[in-house]
């Protein structure tokens, strides 16, 4: 009997037992471990995935070449690439724009289009004497151009300024090369001392610079001087091709252009808020304007 009654409760332990289990299932989802402790869904996501991803692959390789060939990369059209990214300067270099520029030139001597981009060209590349060569074998055959004899005087301006940069520099590594010369009296004394014969050989080895380079500056002025005149000729109702003229006029020493464009701009523009200071600049230039026109007569 005993024996009975323990039979009896095992099975009804076992039988409670199972509705609970099943319970359990049912609260979590039915889902059946993964022999590694992951779940399967998971491994189905991102076998998933991972199609839709060689989709997006196939997709971007499609777009990529249909892009390529409308851009006509290869098709030796003289398209694609370069041309898109030309403006941010990525596959064309100041040297391959001279290069083209020359190319083009010696094909066509006679077109302006060659040398108005080989202007440019020098231009980009900060090669302002060569630029300014360019744009001057430009304005030889278009003489009527107000645009490119500016561009050209501005130029111009920018080499007489280079140049007096250095002429200046060159002039101080004279004195410092001859420094007892500022102190030699003047004069008889002056002669009697004579002069620091080390000191004298390491000056002149300065002069033959300054020299070139003082040339230098006053025919890069007096360059762009007459490109301005050339603006004011086009133009010549234009004040601040008259401004311009007789600004760098004054720079050059070439007094009398100077007054006579000063006058010219404040008859094109009597309104100026310059006025005043214009008008006392002018008579500080007259007197040497006239010793100038004195001398040349």
């Amino acid at each position: 009997m005993a024996r009975a009654a323990v039979k009896a409760k095992a099975q009804q332990a076992k039988t409670t037992s199972t509705p609970a289990k099943a319970s359990a299932r049912r609260h979590s989802g039915g889902r059946r471990k993964h022999a590694a402790g992951g779940n399967p869904n998971q491994d189905l996501f991102f076998m998933k995935l991972r199609k839709r991803a060689k989709f997006v692959y196939v997709l971007l390789a499609v777009l990529f070449a249909v892009t390529f060939a409308f851009l006509g990369v290869g098709s030796g059209q003289g398209g694609g690439l370069d041309q898109l990214f030309q403006g941010i300067n990525i596959f064309h270099s100041g040297g391959n724009a001279v290069s083209s520029a020359q190319k083009y030139i010696s094909k066509h001597p006679n077109d302006p289009k060659g040398f108005r981009d080989l202007a440019t060209a020098y231009e980009a590349k900060g090669d302002t004497s060569n630029a300014a060569s360019a744009l001057q074998e430009y304005t030889n055959i278009k003489r009527n151009d107000a645009k490119a004899w500016n561009e050209l005087a501005g130029l111009q301006v920018t080499q007489a300024q280079n140049y007096l940069q250095q002429y200046q520099s060159a002039s101080a590594n004279k004195q410092l090369a001859a420094p007892s010369q500022s102190f030699l009296p003047t004069g008889k004394l002056g002669t009697a001392l004579g002069t620091n014969q080390a000191e004298q050989v390491q000056a002149s080895r300065f002069d033959s610079e300054v020299q070139n380079l003082a040339q230098r500056t006053q025919l890069a002025y007096s360059n762009a001087v007459s490109s301005y005149g050339q603006v004011t000729r086009i133009t010549p109702d234009d004040p601040d091709a008259w401004f311009q003229l007789a600004q760098t006029a004054q720079q050059s020493g070439d007094y009398t252009q100077a007054v006579k464009g000063y006058k010219k701009y404040l008859a094109l523009n009597p309104t100026s808020t310059s006025k005043s200071q214009i008008e006392a600049l002018i008579k500080q230039l007259q007197p040497a304007a006239a010793a100038s026109s004195n001398q040349n007569k």
